[in-house]
């Protein structure tokens, strides 16, 4: 039911294609007010094709992003609109059984696999866990870079991975942060190297943002938080009372923090107060497979295009 760090992986998958196939992203663009096919572009915002959908719009210009509701409809509209499309990359559809895809990536979280979880309500599956035997490749999610070969021999056993699946296991990499109105009025802020005088104030809606705080706190003890459910549409009232905490900490260098889906969201959310337009950034997540298999990993992806998108 989400946290298992689908946006970041599906931004990994897009690192591989984008430069080398005309590439396209199809979403259902989760809490958007429109309803249809979209295809992004320029006048796009978050509210109207969704937050992480808008994300990937702004991080890879080169990729198609679309969404529909309806996914084969999303997927015949995208071949009717771009003719020369090779590869369409589909997020959160591993139970979308009208699209029989032809390579599947299953997502589980280290801290909650799949195996030790249950059905709703009483759990986060969506159906049973045997149905991860549909995947052909599954990534064990937010791992701690410090994982032993023997826990991920332990976890492949508990998994039942069969020999047709590949297993591959990933972790976080906060990359710099990055002025979230970096292209409007403050276009001239400078990137800034985070140390123990800042003080934080973490604004974040999504699901599991305690690593975030912990990672921040390499840098600095002064890390306030503000949390909000996941997919969170900010209110004017929601920045006042975040105005209020800012101006709060007594560090005289201080910064608002947030996750990227956040930004895309604030970054067109007219509420948001012009005053702090130049102490909001964003934090980037980058995805690492460990023990030095990201080649391995890269190599399947791209084997599966060549041999099978359109006009490789």
């Amino acid at each position: 039911m989400g946290g298992t760090g689908k946006t970041p992986h599906t931004e990994f998958v897009l690192s591989i294609l984008h430069k080398e196939w005309k590439t396209a992203v199809l979403s259902r663009g989760y809490k958007r007010n429109s309803k249809g096919f979209l295809l992004a572009n320029d006048k796009s915002t978050s509210q109207l094709i969704g937050d992480e959908p808008y994300q990937i719009h702004l991080k890879f210009p080169r990729v198609k992003v679309a969404v529909d509701e309806k996914r084969v409809r999303g997927i015949q509209k995208l071949q009717q609109q771009l003719p020369s499309l090779q590869v369409v990359v589909l997020d959160d559809a591993f139970q979308h059984r009208y699209v029989h895809p032809g390579l599947s990536i299953l997502l589980t979280d280290f801290n909650s696999l799949y195996s030790r979880d249950t059905l709703l309500p009483m759990g986060r599956l969506r159906e049973w866990s045997a149905g991860s035997k549909r995947a052909d490749i599954i990534v064990v999610t937010k791992c701690p870079g410090d994982l032993r070969p023997i826990d991920m021999r332990l976890i492949e056993t508990e998994l039942c991975i069969e020999h047709k699946q590949s297993l591959f296991f990933s972790m976080y990499e906060y990359a710099d942060i990055v002025p979230v109105f970096n292209n409007r009025s403050t276009k001239k802020t400078a990137r800034i190297r985070l140390n123990s005088s800042y003080g934080i104030l973490l604004v974040a809606g999504i699901v599991s943002p305690q690593a975030i705080v912990e990672h921040l706190k390499n840098f600095t003890e002064c890390v306030q938080t503000m949390f909000f459910p996941d997919h969170y549409d900010f209110k004017k009232s929601d920045f006042i009372n975040i105005q209020k905490a800012f101006e709060s900490i007594a560090n005289s260098h201080k910064i608002i923090l947030v996750t990227e889906k956040d930004a895309s969201r604030i970054i067109s959310n007219p509420y948001f107060p012009e005053k702090l337009k130049s102490k909001i950034f964003s934090l980037p997540i980058e995805v690492k497979i460990l023990h030095d298999e990201e080649s391995v990993f890269t190599q399947k992806i791209i084997d599966y295009v060549v041999e099978n998108s359109r006009g490789c």
